[in-house]
């Protein structure tokens, strides 16, 4: 599968000044497989090491961290030659070893000469139980996320789709092929971007097998939370998790203690949500006070909606199928504007925006703000056709944004300064 971070990579592997990439994802978004179709390509030679499954990698970081002998030492374990900018190191699961993520650090002052990716579906809960391995200054640091719709499309031969939509959105003229796509979008929400889903959806069309294959990726995340977390501390990390679609099916998607169980208090789950939240798994959009920036001066750190890093996921937690999702009646309208919720949340936090949601007094309500060009923009989120919004009004006689988006089920458009875009076009934004 075509994933965009690769070309993030090429322009890393570009630059002269480069110091070490460190990738940060959930389990199972694709880092290794992109890493590794990345380093065959534009390497000579490719060193992988995962820090999870061979245990003697440990052991070469416990002496000193000179690149040097540790080179010397990989080359043998890999049975790779490592030369310079001939080479890719790739350090998988990083987080397994702190004294490898350390050894960066002396890689980028000592011998910047080296390209070394690492990666870790659970590093920044490791960077939260112990910082002081951390290379600071000395690594760059990208996200990455299940695959959006535009890579979605691409996964299932359908990137002239891709272009039509972003000459759509950028003349904001109707898509022709509108019901299509929406018909495509369907059955993205439904197998989500987990590439191993996906795959399989893509080889079988069957949704039994994409159903059990997202079941297995939600139990591996269990697993790593009881694996990595103490006893307790698992049970709550679980408790919280499995509270998520129960917070989105409320008609206030706040995210609510009490729903997790009767008199739940921050000061028991908070560091649950920290953990998911740092795990990757969940996306936190936090409230704001004003539609202005810098929008993260105007946030409350108390108040806050989460979501599932993956639509897909979600759906397999609430045990609805495909066919609740492309017929009407079957799926609530509460729940079915939660999935649309969640699934615009992740694709803005996928193009790189922070998203925050704006309340006013508790009358006014606008489901997402972004900044970007210097300016706070609205997004308001319709399941379906119905766009009316009096909270989007309000927000636009208060802030006087340049212009607001409205996502939902309807066809390109622009009416006065807000911008009509149907939900499979959120990766133009």
């Amino acid at each position: 599968m075509e994933r965009k971070i690769e070309r993030v990579l090429e322009d890393w592997h570009k630059r002269k000044n480069r110091l070490p990439l460190i990738i940060q994802g959930a389990r199972q978004v694709g880092k290794t497989y992109s890493v590794l179709s990345f380093g065959r390509k534009n390497y000579y030679s490719l060193a992988y090491l995962n820090f999870e499954s061979n245990i003697e990698l440990h052991k070469v970081f416990e002496q000193d961290l000179s690149p040097g002998r540790i080179l010397s030492e990989l080359s043998v374990i890999t049975g790779e030659t490592i030369a310079g900018e001939k080479s890719l190191i790739f350090f998988d699961e990083i987080q397994a070893c702190s004294r490898a993520l350390t050894s960066l650090k002396y890689f980028a002052e000592e011998a910047p000469e080296y390209h070394i990716i690492a990666a870790g579906s659970l590093l920044g809960v490791t960077l939260n139980l112990n910082d002081s391995s951390f290379p600071v200054g000395k690594v760059e640091m990208i996200n990455m996320y299940p695959l959006d719709f535009e890579e979605y499309l691409w996964a299932i031969g359908q990137q002239p789709a891709s272009d039509i939509i972003r000459n759509s959105f950028l003349s904001l003229s109707q898509c022709s092929i509108h019901d299509t796509l929406i018909g495509h979008f369907r059955t993205y929400l439904f197998t989500g971007g987990m590439p191993y889903a996906l795959s399989r959806y893509i080889e079988t069309r069957d949704h039994l097998i994409t159903s059990i294959v997202k079941s297995n990726i939600n139990n591996s995340q269990i697993a790593d939370m009881a694996k990595h977390a103490g006893k307790s501390e698992t049970v709550r990390i679980i408790a919280a998790y499995k509270s998520i679609p129960l917070q989105l099916a409320k008609e206030n998607h706040k995210f609510q203690y009490k729903v997790i169980k009767s008199g739940a208090r921050v000061a028991e789950y908070g560091s649950a949500i920290e953990w998911l939240k740092a795990s990757g798994i969940i996306l936190a959009c936090h409230r704001i006070s004003e539609g202005r920036i810098p929008l993260m001066a105007y946030y409350d750190p108390a108040a806050f909606k989460l979501y599932h890093s993956d639509t897909g996921l979600l759906i397999e937690m609430t045990g609805l199928t495909e066919k609740s999702l492309t017929s009407e009646g079957y799926i609530g309208p509460g729940f079915r504007g939660a999935l649309a919720e969640n699934y615009v949340a992740t694709a803005l936090v996928s193009r790189g925006y922070t998203p925050y949601y704006w309340e006013s007094g508790g009358k006014a309500e606008v489901d997402f703000v972004i900044q970007t060009g210097g300016v706070a923009i609205p997004v308001e989120v319709k399941s379906s056709d119905n766009v009316r919004s009096k909270s989007l009004n309000e927000f636009i006689r208060r802030y006087s944004p340049p212009y607001a988006y409205r996502v939902s089920t309807k066809n390109f458009g622009k009416e006065n300064n807000i911008r009509s875009i149907p939900l499979y076009a959120l990766f133009c934004i």
